[in-house]
């Protein structure tokens, strides 16, 4: 019973994070088709990578781990995981140019959603382990209620369990 709590709160919290993160990809991928028509792929890129990060982690943060309003160092941890999928993606629509310079905006654009689900499947395991990580409980104490024999008084003493 336990296990498939366990199970369905982490699938949760997938679905979470895909939905947020899908909603915040799709918009970015709209607003790179935009800029790239003024400024050259690599920097529209970059500019929509930094945005998307922010407001992701801010998503993230508060709706997909339960975690509350993100600080610096969730927002630096995050951003790492971004300027790795950064790499990423711009690896592989750079391998795309390389292979194939007539590709249209259709086909860039698969290439470019793709190697960015690669790199949302990775981010959700680390920031789930590394950044967002789930808080334990803190150990409630246990009371032991000691009654004299006969009967209980209100000399009874309570006394906490180590």
């Amino acid at each position: 019973m336990r296990s498939t709590k366990g199970i369905r709160r982490h699938a949760a919290a997938f679905a979470r994070f895909v939905g947020l993160g899908g909603g915040v990809t799709l918009t970015a991928s709209a607003a790179l088709v935009a800029l790239s028509q003024w400024l050259p792929f690599m920097a529209a890129n970059a500019i929509t990578t930094v945005a998307s990060t922010v407001v992701a982690t801010e998503l993230h943060a508060r709706i997909t781990f339960r975690a509350g309003s993100p600080g610096l160092r969730e927002h630096l941890q995050s951003a790492a995981t971004i300027a790795a999928g950064w790499l990423v993606t711009s690896g592989a629509v750079a391998a795309l140019h390389a292979t194939r310079p007539d590709a249209g905006i259709a086909l860039e654009q698969a290439v470019y959603l793709s190697a960015t689900a690669l790199v949302g499947l990775g981010r959700y395991v680390i920031l789930r382990l590394a950044v967002f990580t789930e808080k334990k409980p803190a150990a409630q104490p246990q009371v032991v209620v000691h009654a004299r024999q006969g009967g209980t008084s209100r000399r009874d003493s309570y006394r906490p369990v180590a």
